[in-house]
């Protein structure tokens, strides 16, 4: 297969890259400074694209690769990739799930610990050497408060059984109410903020999820409320969220995502009822080897006629 072309959309994983170029004839796409001759010279090679959270295969993209067949996700979301135009030119689509639905899930209840303990603030208390003069003030607790999890797929149920195990009740808003759930389901966005006090995002980024969480919502969930968002920065109105938090009218908030990666509002770095991560949901080594296999896996499993592992189009 060493002669088939794979395009990777940009750096992710140095074990993939390894792999990929064993296999195939792996060409970088970040490293191309004429992107538009680049195409044009190699687009007659190029059968599949590796993309990621940070880029995928716009329409752009697929239109300048006639022979395309497959994109192949290192990442269970698919905001990066037009499905309608893979969907159109019969060209296949695969993610990674399930492999990394842990991992993000232990981070999400990791986040809701850190807000509400104050546990970053903590450690720099005593790294200051602030503590000889008083003991750190009081914090939250976690266990017993009320989640609501908007999106209860893989991710937002693995997510309410660790939320369950701290005896906290769980509501949720999604598309459809779940059949047979024995969580409390709220028909809109607003009325989960209003009844619950921790707000946790875990749904897929899609054009009706954008800015899902809005002032409105924000406001619901109140001064003594918590947004964590483990799902897509542009789930969350960035500009709203500050505002709330610098305000007062939200008591905090868990970031693993935001808006404009790597971007992140200065205004967020001064408020310890904050903790901001880098996009790390799925980053343990095991989690992201996992995730390596599965890109390289549907890749040959396209390219020898077998089954997709994970196909999504």
């Amino acid at each position: 297969m060493d002669s088939i072309g794979v395009l990777m959309a940009c750096p992710m994983n140095a074990y993939l890259e390894q792999e990929l170029e064993k296999r195939f004839r792996l060409f970088r796409f970040w490293q191309v400074p004429q992107k538009p001759q680049f195409l044009k010279e190699h687009a007659a090679s190029i059968r599949a694209v590796v993309g990621s959270s940070v880029a995928g295969a716009d329409a752009e993209l697929i239109e300048a690769l006639p022979r395309l067949e497959i994109v192949s996700s290192f990442s269970v979301g698919l905001d990066k990739i037009d499905l309608g135009k893979c969907r159109e030119k019969g060209i296949r689509v695969t993610n990674t799930p399930d492999v990394l639905t842990e991992d993000v899930a232990d981070l999400a209840i990791g986040l809701c610990l850190a807000v509400l303990r104050r546990i970053c603030a903590s450690d720099k208390y005593v790294r200051s050497g602030k503590w000889k003069k008083g003991d750190f003030r009081l914090t939250t607790k976690f266990t017993g408060k009320t989640v609501g999890i908007i999106g209860l797929g893989r991710i937002g149920t693995a997510i309410a059984k660790r939320a369950e195990a701290f005896n906290c009740p769980i509501s949720y808003n999604s598309r459809t109410e779940k059949p047979d759930c024995k969580y409390k389901y709220y028909p809109s966005v607003v009325e989960l903020a209003s009844n619950c006090h921790i707000l946790i995002v875990a749904c897929p980024l899609t054009p009706e999820t954008r800015h899902i969480i809005n002032r409105e919502v924000i406001d619901a969930l109140g001064p003594k409320g918590v947004l964590i968002n483990i799902g897509r920065g542009p789930h969350v109105d960035e500009p709203e969220l500050v505002s709330a938090l610098v305000e007062g009218r939200l008591g905090g908030a868990g970031l693993d995502v935001y808006e404009h990666e790597p971007e992140v509002p200065e205004e967020l770095f001064g408020l310890e009822n904050v903790v901001l991560l880098p996009h790390v949901g799925s980053g343990t080594v095991e989690t992201r080897n996992a995730m390596a296999d599965l890109v390289l896996g549907n890749l040959e499993a396209h390219f020898t006629n077998k089954p997709l592992l994970t196909p999504v189009v």
